[in-house]
């Protein structure tokens, strides 16, 4: 049976170059949804370092410093934690992971399957890709985990869907520009139509100053999204703390008015 509701913090923070700093904001976070009683606390990708620096020298694995002090901040306050790091590849280049740190010191790594080559940014260059879909487990809600480009993919969300996600996280460190945020809240909601589960989408906030390179440093505007496609709660563009309940049981009732995934059907084409 599922948790009857779920509250989640959508942690908007401005990451750094500095990780030492970024785990800092990671554990004052922590300790703001920890008094807000949320059971599972989400932020950006590149939470542990910005991009637009070098990435290899600030990987590193699941088990090293940087991950298991937010596995021990997780720990300490009892709230489940889903943050975007990186990690080394096994061709020279990182690997986007999302970290998943459970508050009993659980962890699991996510490494993001679609790469930003988009807008004249080359993700692939220093980042190799995932090929795996993961799920989590908080308390008893199955989590699904993706990252940023990803929301334009509607497979992914439908494969997690299907495998008994009830809510999917997207952290995000998505790139500016003319439309840029009016397509973040898009894709959060339609990806939430596709599978008819919640989106819990958390950007980076917009930086203070220009960015000099395309580097992909995020726009706010993170959002939880319902089965039905209502956005929940949403950030402005500043970094900003979001606590938001999710009635879990809402899923099937929308599914029983929209079964989308039930009516799905093959076809062949040409």
């Amino acid at each position: 049976m599922a948790t009857p509701v779920l509250r989640v913090a959508l942690a908007q923070i401005a990451a750094s170059d500095d990780p030492a700093a970024n785990a800092a904001l990671v554990e004052e976070h922590l300790d703001r949804a920890a008094a807000a009683g949320a059971r599972l606390i989400v932020f950006p990708e590149a939470t542990m370092c910005r991009f637009g620096v070098p990435l290899g020298p600030v990987a590193e694995p699941l088990d090293g410093p940087w991950a298991s002090r937010v596995a021990a901040a997780a720990a300490r306050t009892g709230v489940h934690v889903v943050a975007g790091m990186f990690t080394p590849g096994s061709d020279g280049r990182v690997r986007n992971t999302l970290l998943f740190a459970a508050a009993d010191g659980g962890r699991t790594g996510y490494d993001k399957i679609h790469l930003f080559d988009a807008f004249g940014f080359a993700e692939s260059r220093t980042v190799e890709p995932g090929d795996r879909a993961v799920t989590v487990t908080v308390d008893r809600t199955t989590v699904g985990l993706s990252t940023c480009y990803d929301l334009r993919f509607p497979a992914l969300y439908t494969a997690l869907a299907d495998a008994g996600a009830q809510v999917i996280v997207a952290p995000a460190s998505w790139g500016d520009g003319p439309g840029k945020l009016d397509a973040f809240t898009t894709l959060a909601c339609a990806r939430a139509l596709d599978s008819t589960t919640y989106v819990v989408a958390v950007d980076q906030a917009r930086p203070d100053e220009a960015e000099p390179s395309k580097a992909p440093r995020g726009v706010g505007g993170s959002l939880a999204v319902g089965p039905d496609g209502a956005v929940l709660a949403s950030a402005g563009d500043g970094p900003e703390l979001v606590v938001v309940d999710l009635p879990i049981g809402r899923i099937e009732e929308v599914r029983a008015t929209l079964p989308v995934l039930r009516n799905r059907r093959d076809f062949a084409t040409g």
